[in-house]
């Protein structure tokens, strides 16, 4: 099915309730899209269902409108405390989308109440809200649902509350499973009746979903919807929509980026960068260099502001959002025209769902990524591997080197300066981690080149750079340790640190035998992660000697790994090879064991 309307609502085999054609109207939805005609009727018809579809096709919908109407079916009215429906979603931003959207159509259903539970705010609220008011339908993140369950002792039977449940969504159903949810989503599903209708919904098709279909649904009806381009030279099976206009450019990354945004203030545009530290650094430069116009960040490692400065900009008509991954996925921003991918992300398919945050429900939109000379053929590789075609920008005019200013910043204020140093540490661990690795590798990176591009006055000291000259970058004469916080208070705590410091020092030269300093030599992330590896086998190894029972997946995944070592051994393979090979083999294994355990909980 290609991503355009599948006509009308009253074309569907099921009658919608009058209140929710009602709602659909006032929202200006007249037609359906591939995904919700599809999923609906299954849906009322009691099938469990696993959709995949590309970003911006009308997914939410898909499901809130069925779980409104099997409630509504119900033969026994739900009680205050009684859970019919739960959504889990990976990210607090998505589930308030979703939430959001739910309101619209509750307002209409005073008989159903709805809860929001989410981090960013304090646990016990959502208790007491919970015990006050009760809910029926549940929207919620992994990490706080699961706490909830633990909230017994403070009056909150939770685990009692979800034995009416009659619909569960896992929304980015891919994603729920990434370390870190695993746990949580396991013990979430210990708690659920068995007897439901569950829909797992996602923009990716991976192999992992299908061992998820296989593991957590009963009769499952699988439903992929495809993107066709309307050119006849279009991909026919491309993931990003049709009406996404998709670019690249190999230049001077952030003069470039800085040019751009200049020329294009009154859109609405959205830029991603790899890490926390990136967004705080280059975030808040943007702010300073590109005048007259909003700019807000958005990273994980933000806690109660993420919510407010979301729902802010979500209501803007043009501005620019500087975020991380945390908003690549599922989150629906109204009028997005461009979004910028100023670091590939660190796996192929985060590429696509970054993409998708434009040119949602058949609108137009765009998207550019930047890359390095050496990242080129990152291009050949989406294309294959993402089904995701890209065409060369033109030149960007207007082009001025803005760098000497954000090195003035820097010297003015040490919380520039530090901001720039993080961002250039953990823009190299990220690049470590590339799932890519035979493209992005950290030793073919141009350290001064890439310092250079971050302003820096100095190179940071880090594993990576030991023992390293780099003669084409020129450090500022200055000495960066008298370079001073704007922020008084922040001088004045640095100031009785290094008093501190100083006198701790004088303390240790004046004892008959000076105290050894341990001296503790960090790796580099590349070395770390093969020492990972190298452990993770040794105690398979072990478990073997010591006669423990060792699980299928674990010998399998060993000897595949000795094979490959000996490949290595023998020149069948380069060394790079070998690392990408061992990664994914890790990554696959983790996810199998996911399953495993879904399978034994549901």
């Amino acid at each position: 099915m290609s991503n355009t309307t599948e006509g009308t609502w009253d074309r569907l085999p099921v009658k919608l309730h009058e209140a929710v054609l009602e709602t659909l109207a006032e929202l200006r939805f007249t037609h359906m899209t591939p995904v919700q005609a599809a999923c609906i009727p299954l849906f009322l018809s009691n099938k469990d269902v696993a959709a995949e579809a590309v970003t911006g096709s009308g997914k939410t919908l898909a499901f809130v409108i069925p779980i409104i109407e099997l409630l509504l079916k119900r033969e026994e009215k739900l009680k205050k405390m009684q859970v019919g429906a739960l959504v889990i979603t990976p990210t607090r931003e998505l589930a308030l989308q979703i939430s959001e959207v739910m309101s619209q159509f509750l307002s209409k259903f005073p008989q159903f109440t709805q809860i929001l539970l989410i981090g960013g705010s304090n646990p016990i609220d959502d208790v007491e809200k919970f015990k006050e008011k009760g809910a029926n339908i549940v929207i919620a993140t992994p990490g706080r649902l699961e706490d909830m369950f633990r909230r017994k002792g403070e009056g909150l039977d939770l685990g009692g509350s979800v034995k009416s449940l009659d619909v569960l969504v896992l929304d980015e159903a891919d994603r729920l499973l990434d370390m870190g949810f695993e746990t949580s989503l396991n013990t979430i599903l210990g708690h659920l009746p068995k007897q439901r209708r569950t829909g797992l919904f996602s923009a990716t098709q991976t192999q992992e979903l299908e061992k998820l279909v296989r593991a957590g649904l009963r009769n499952p009806v699988r439903i992929t919807v495809k993107e066709k381009g309307s050119a006849p030279t279009a991909a026919p099976m491309q993931k990003t929509p049709s009406r996404l206009s998709n670019y690249y450019t190999v230049k001077n990354k952030f003069n470039h980026l800085v040019a751009f945004l200049r020329q294009h203030k009154h859109e609405k545009q959205l830029v991603f960068f790899s890490t926390c530290a990136c967004v705080e650094y280059f975030g808040r430069v943007i702010e300073t260099l590109v005048k007259k116009v909003t700019v807000r960040l958005i990273h994980g490692k933000m806690k109660n502001k993420r919510n407010s400065i979301f729902s802010d900009f979500r209501s803007l008509k043009s501005g620019i959002l500087v975020c991380t991954d945390v908003m690549a996925r599922g989150i629906d921003i109204p009028d997005v025209n461009w979004v910028l991918q100023y670091d590939p992300p660190s796996n192929a398919s985060a590429f696509v769902h970054r993409c998708g945050r434009t040119a949602r429900i058949g609108n137009y939109g765009n998207a550019l990524v930047f890359l390095l000379p050496m990242e080129e053929s990152y291009i050949s590789f989406l294309s294959i591997n993402q089904k995701c075609p890209l065409q060369k920008m033109s030149p960007i005019k207007d082009v001025v080197d803005v760098l000497p200013k954000v090195k003035a910043l820097a010297l003015s204020d040490r919380a520039v300066f530090d901001r720039g140093m993080r961002a250039f540490v953990s823009y190299v661990q990220a690049y470590a981690k590339h799932e890519c690795s035979l493209i992005f590798r950290v030793k073919d990176l141009d350290f001064a080149s890439m310092a250079r591009g971050f302003a820096l006055l100095r190179l940071p000291k880090m594993p990576e750079l030991r023992g390293k000259r780099f003669p084409d970058f020129e450090e500022t004469d200055v000495d960066t340790e008298t370079i001073r916080y704007k922020d008084k208070n922040r001088q004045k705590q640095r100031k009785k640190m290094l008093a501190q410091q100083k006198a701790k020092e004088e303390e240790e030269e004046g004892e008959a035998t000076p105290r050894r300093r341990s001296s503790v030599r960090t790796e580099a992330w590349s070395k770390q992660k093969n020492r990972k590896d190298r452990r993770r086998k040794a105690a398979v190894k072990r478990k073997i000697k010591e006669g423990s029972d060792v699980e299928d997946e674990d010998m399998s995944e060993l000897l595949s790994d000795t094979r490959l070592l000996k490949k290595l051994k023998k020149g069948v393979i380069s060394e790079e090879d070998f690392e990408h090979r061992l990664r994914t083999s890790c990554w696959f294994s983790g996810y199998r064991r996911t399953n495993l355990k879904l399978s034994a909980t549901t």
